[in-house]
């Protein structure tokens, strides 16, 4: 299993960057279903908030709603997840509230966490794969 940060599908749906293509290819698996993955409510709408800013309400409002179906059920954050996210912040200066708590979320899921984000290597006990061409075929068994 492994758990999308916002970076991935953001750059499964943006311009040219050496992302897209890795992060589409990723999103495409998921799809025809050669890996598991989810990801957050939080996510989703982290996403939609980032997409609406350059392709309009509508656009990121509909891609939301598809990124929701193909990565569903998603995980949902408890209290525990929070506590732990908020004690990863406070201790890893690099990782800010959001994505503390969405490590937190992915190692009770003893998920990986996929994220073009590099601060996610300095998280103790997170196993983090940046979507790059090495990363994800590393993810697909492609390697």
């Amino acid at each position: 299993m492994i758990v999308l940060d916002t970076t991935v599908l953001v750059y499964a749906k943006g311009a040219d960057h050496r992302f897209r293509e890795p992060c589409r290819d990723l999103i495409a698996a998921v799809a025809a279903d050669r890996i598991e993955a989810t990801t957050t409510p939080e996510v989703i709408q982290e996403f939609v908030h980032i997409r609406a800013r350059r392709r309009g309400r509508n656009d990121a409002a509909t891609l939301g709603r598809s990124y929701a179906e193909l990565l569903a059920p998603l995980l949902t954050v408890a209290g525990d997840h929070l506590e732990r996210g908020l004690t990863m912040f406070e201790t890893t200066p690099s990782v800010g509230a959001f994505d503390s708590v969405l490590a937190a979320v992915a190692k009770s899921a003893g998920a990986v966490l996929v994220s073009a984000d590099g601060a996610f290597r300095d998280l103790p006990d997170i196993t983090h794969v940046v979507p790059d061409t090495a990363g994800v075929a590393s993810l697909l068994g492609d390697n």
